[in-house]
């Protein structure tokens, strides 16, 4: 074991998903059965790393994304209902700066929803990307562990009750508390168990029953709440921006999540290969595990108490970028993040302004646009 751990470092950039793959499958890297891997072997399966992901290719990926991140944020801030130009939206930005209606519009209406619009899309992208890689499903989602379906059941509770924004919020979050501790005792086991066994399957049946019995009381809140709350229930139950006033909780989340889970990146890459292989490469197992649940968790939490339920941004944006660049985690978490970002930014443009004055939910665009292109991903290229 030892010898397998100082032949199989985790190198820099663009090596060690190769390297994990050659540990894994010796005749493919060219490494004989039966021995650890030579130092010639690791150099040939690093080259090879080196053409398929390098780091000049993944900077110009997230350039890319950036770079269209901006262009919808000054979209964002320039169409609605009120049209301006770029340059009187951005200028509206600077204090004491232009028409002062025109302001207004911008900095309590639109840069909010803009700001928290990235932040979710981004929150979501992030969990649904480290939850396929806990649970090694590609069709794994951010809310498929119920956390959403906590945060559903006491936001609904206070929606009911008449209680103020604050405490929907507040109560949204405690929520998606109680749903990640239920499923972290009751599948902690499986969680902390550092041998090879796999317990992603154990955590997702655990999930699934606990976010079965979140919707059997949504639904049950939904029968009893009065006629004049079900369409601000509706909205929030399909995710919406509207109202959004104060988008720095979500962001202080997203900057929190980014900073726990990016390090673990390669330690990721690893981990995809099977725990057998990461415990070979000293990898600890059962504390990535945990790092990635919890992270996972509560970047969904923070996305849901900001804007309700927004679906399909957590499964489609990690699932696209992982089939146009491949699956290496140093490139698609930040990826995913600013693919995440620019979607819920771009959904939110078309709820405001497809029918407007009226508006529609984001989630309502997200779904629209997120099930014909995850379809057409299927039938690009099929699942193996």
């Amino acid at each position: 074991m030892t010898d397998v751990r100082r032949n199989c470092r985790i190198p820099p950039f663009n090596k060690d998903d190769e390297l994990a793959y050659a540990c894994n499958t010796p005749k493919r890297a060219g490494i004989a059965r039966g021995r650890p891997p030579r130092s010639a072997d690791v150099s040939r399966v690093m080259h090879g790393a080196a053409r398929r992901m390098s780091a000049a290719r993944a900077a110009a990926i997230w350039a890319v994304l950036a770079a269209v991140v901006a262009v919808l944020f000054v979209a964002s801030l320039s169409i609605g209902s009120v049209p301006m130009s770029p340059w009187q939206a951005l200028g509206s930005l600077v204090p004491h700066g232009g028409d002062a209606l025109l302001a207004d519009i911008v900095r309590t209406l639109r840069l909010p929803r803009a700001l928290a619009g990235f932040a979710c899309g981004a929150l979501l992208a992030l969990a649904g990307a480290l939850l396929q890689v806990l649970l090694r499903n590609p069709l794994a989602e951010p809310y498929v562990l119920g956390v959403s379906g906590g945060a559903a059941g006491f936001a609904l509770v206070a929606m009911i009750a008449g209680a103020a924004w604050w405490l929907v919020d507040a109560a949204a979050f405690a929520g998606a508390l109680v749903s990640v501790a239920l499923v972290l005792g009751l599948a902690r086991r499986e969680l902390w168990r550092g041998d090879s066994r796999d317990a992603s399957p154990r955590l997702l049946l655990t999930g699934v029953v606990i976010a079965a019995g979140w919707g059997a009381l949504v639904t049950l809140l939904l029968s009893l709440a009065p006629d004049a709350r079900l369409r601000g229930i509706i909205f929030w139950l399909t995710g919406d921006l509207n109202g959004v006033t104060a988008p720095w909780f979500a962001w202080g989340a997203l900057l929190l999540a980014a900073c726990v889970a990016l390090p673990a990146a390669p330690q990721l890459n690893v981990l995809l290969r099977g725990d057998a292989t990461a415990l070979a490469l000293g990898v600890p197992v059962a504390r990535l595990r945990m790092r990635i649940y919890l992270v996972a968790s509560l970047a969904a939490a923070a996305a849901v108490t900001t804007a309700g339920t927004i679906g399909f941004v957590g499964l489609v944006v990690p699932h696209a970028l992982r089939l146009a660049f491949g699956n290496d985690q140093r490139m698609l978490l930040p990826a995913a993040m600013l693919a995440g970002g620019g979607g819920v930014m771009a959904a939110d443009l078309l709820a405001r302004t497809a029918i407007a004055p009226a508006q529609l939910p984001v989630g309502v665009m997200t779904a629209l646009v997120g099930v014909p292109v995850f379809l057409w991903m299927l039938l690009r290229r099929p699942m193996r």
